[in-house]
């Protein structure tokens, strides 16, 4: 059975391509599935994104389509940058000038003052329009400067709990343990076997497969 990821992420392509890799699923990215359109994400929240961005997907394909949204929320910034984390310095802003913004509003704010959190909220859903919804997030702080290569996003500049590496310096499979996205994925994972089955007895999965 195919099912695709409403992204065009190539790190998030990756990443969840590997936390999927056990169910055993054919997993494709929006750019293997086909000329689609663009998605304009202009929820209010992380969930009204994700559930768009699957929704328009699965519509558009005949797949089952899963979608995240997630971002990085900064307590002394108000929750800032949220849903606007991916264009943070602008609409095309590079992961680089999005955390460098960053780091520039925090200049001067003390290391006990520094606490953020990852948010990721995934959606599954079918081109009927069902959908299941899973949580997750990771807590930690921003760093005063960047490091590591590994990883995406803020990845650089955030410290999850209990480590002094930030996320760029950790290994996919040690990210892929804590990670918001990890987390929501795997209460995703809880949920599809028995959404999948039902998607596939109303003949979806061999009028696709074909």
């Amino acid at each position: 059975m195919r099912i695709v990821l409403a992204t065009r992420n190539r790190g998030k392509v990756s990443e969840l391509q590997a936390l999927l890799s056990d169910l055993g699923l054919e997993i494709i990215s929006m750019d293997q599935a086909g000329d689609l359109p663009e998605i304009i994400e202009d929820g209010l929240t992380f969930q009204d994104n994700a559930t768009k961005k699957a929704m328009e997907v699965a519509r558009a394909t005949g797949l089952m389509a899963i979608a995240d949204d997630s971002g990085l929320e900064v307590d002394a910034l108000g929750g800032r940058p949220g849903v606007f984390s991916a264009r943070y310095a602008g609409e095309n802003a590079s992961d680089e000038e999005n955390y460098l913004k960053l780091l520039q509003e925090m200049e001067g704010i003390d290391s006990d003052q520094r606490t953020a959190r990852f948010r990721c909220v995934m959606v599954a859903c079918t081109p009927e329009g069902e959908c299941v919804v899973s949580h997750g997030t990771c807590e930690g702080s921003i760093t005063t400067e960047p490091r590591g290569s590994q990883g995406f996003g803020y990845d650089p500049v955030f410290v999850p709990a209990g480590d002094r590496r930030t996320m760029a310096e950790l290994t996919r499979q040690e990210k892929n343990r804590i990670s918001h996205r990890g987390k929501a994925l795997e209460a995703l994972k809880k949920k599809l076997e028995d959404f999948i089955r039902r998607f596939q007895s109303h003949g979806h999965s061999k009028k696709h497969q074909a």
